[in-house]
């Protein structure tokens, strides 16, 4: 990718040379736990690339901490300081959720901002249900498949210091929302929300979830390479979800490989590859940072906007 003129551009050694000393609190076993089922990331990745990151967005917390404080001098009223939100963006199976759990855990070891949630905005998308009734289960993921209100409605309720926000389960076995589970958010010191399109406008609102956003990331690839990952977790599911006949997709396990690898093909083309590029690849820009991944997962480089 050519970076814009918004960004500095890091290579693999230029980042992990920010790292500066900072210890490496996590175990390989702690690793495995956090890695999604077909990321490949390494030990020596967290500690090269991962936790320079983590630095960054500590100075980053730190620094509106200050800006709280000022702020309050200024103005002489006390508030409390509200959670420092995330967004993570990025298309299906580049590896959101493998950052954005490796972020969580990484960043609640930091003082000054133990509390750190993660929520997904899966639980947003409409119940399968209402996706049926409109015609829409195809554009499942798309923009249009989410309930944007009661997404704004919680991440503004976050972001005002509210004791407590309420945010719908997902589940990827039942492909559906759990309607009698919450997720309940306790006013935390950070909170993460990753969804593929978390960087998304909409031409007819006034106001957008990223406005919410203290910092954004973007986590890029190759789009062959996303596909590949695409069908190979595909592949793994087969084996594994897939064979459970409670889930969703349980007709999908008995394929063979050559089957598999035709069906995860076809909804890639038909479905994911027309959200990435009509809807998820323009927010990149939007982003404050981009994680430009390689074909083994690993970060090639890191493009941080100018401030």
């Amino acid at each position: 990718m050519k970076p814009h003129s918004l960004y500095i551009e890091f290579d693999r050694n230029d980042w992990s040379a920010l790292r500066d000393h900072t210890p490496l609190p996590m175990t390989e076993a702690e690793l495995e736990h956090l890695k999604g089922l077909n990321e490949q990331v390494s030990i020596q990745e967290v500690e090269q690339m991962y936790l320079p990151l983590t630095r960054l967005i500590h100075l980053y917390v730190e620094a509106s901490r200050r800006l709280h404080l000022a702020s309050t001098a200024f103005h002489g009223k006390q508030t409390q300081k509200v959670p420092y939100i995330i967004g993570i963006a990025g298309s299906v199976a580049v590896g959101k959720s493998t950052t954005s759990r490796l972020l969580q855990s990484l960043l609640s070891r930091w003082d000054g901002h133990r509390n750190v949630d993660l929520v997904t905005t899966d639980g947003f998308l409409y119940p399968n249900r209402v996706l049926e009734e409109r015609g829409m289960m195809n554009k499942k993921g798309f923009p249009e498949s989410y309930d944007i209100k009661k997404l704004l409605k919680f991440i503004a309720t976050v972001k005002s210091g509210a004791a407590e926000a309420h945010a719908p389960v997902y589940s990827h076995l039942y492909y559906d929302i759990l309607q009698d589970e919450v997720q309940v958010v306790r006013n935390p010191d950070i909170l993460i929300l990753e969804g593929i399109n978390v960087l998304q406008v909409n031409k007819e609102a006034q106001i957008f979830v990223s406005d919410f956003f203290d910092f954004s990331i973007f986590v890029d690839a190759q789009e062959r390479d996303i596909e590949q990952w695409y069908i190979e977790r595909f592949l793994m599911l087969r084996d594994t979800a897939f064979r459970n006949p409670t889930s969703y997709f349980h007709k999908y396990g008995s394929l063979t490989k050559e089957e598999a690898v035709q069906t995860a093909t076809r909804i890639w083309k038909e479905i994911n590859s027309r959200n990435l590029s009509e809807n998820i690849l323009p927010t990149k820009g939007r982003a404050q940072l981009i994680l430009r991944k390689d074909a083994d997962h690993s970060i090639r480089n890191i493009y941080l906007r100018k401030l």
